[in-house]
């Protein structure tokens, strides 16, 4: 039987360090950041915390640069929050599923563009159908 604690556990440290950064944290480095998920160890004992980045490359080299200043502060919220035997070590990596979705969308959002360039007389069907539904 399998054991759920991992997945508690890195809920609880996803939760803990996503209001930290929100509401405590105040170096003006860390700005448009949002943990994703946390991936924990089955022995507890490391969590790596992925975070999507917002802004320029620039102010995203930067709040990384804060994410991982504030490692030590953030790992002492975690503590407090877990009560467990041993603290897992934090530390942060960059989730690029965010940048990838987007990219993703505009691509589609594209080769519809030009879909509907090559082909006029389909896209007023097509937007037709899409009116009738809603």
């Amino acid at each position: 039987m399998a054991s759920h604690r991992p997945e508690r556990v890195s809920e609880a440290i996803r939760e803990v360090v996503a209001t930290a950064i929100l509401t405590e944290i105040s170096d003006p480095r860390v700005q448009g950041v949002t943990v994703t998920r946390v991936a924990i160890t089955s022995d507890l004992r490391q969590a790596t915390i992925f975070v999507s980045l917002m802004g320029t490359e620039t102010e995203q080299k930067q709040a990384f640069r804060g994410l991982n200043s504030a490692t030590g502060f953030l790992q002492s919220r975690v503590a407090a929050r877990l009560q467990i035997r041993y603290t897992p070590t934090v530390k942060f990596e960059i989730d690029e599923g965010v940048k990838k979705s987007i990219a993703m969308t505009k691509l589609v959002e594209e080769a519809l563009a030009a879909d509907r360039a090559a082909h006029p007389e389909d896209s007023s069907i097509v937007k037709a159908e899409s009116d009738t539904e809603d």
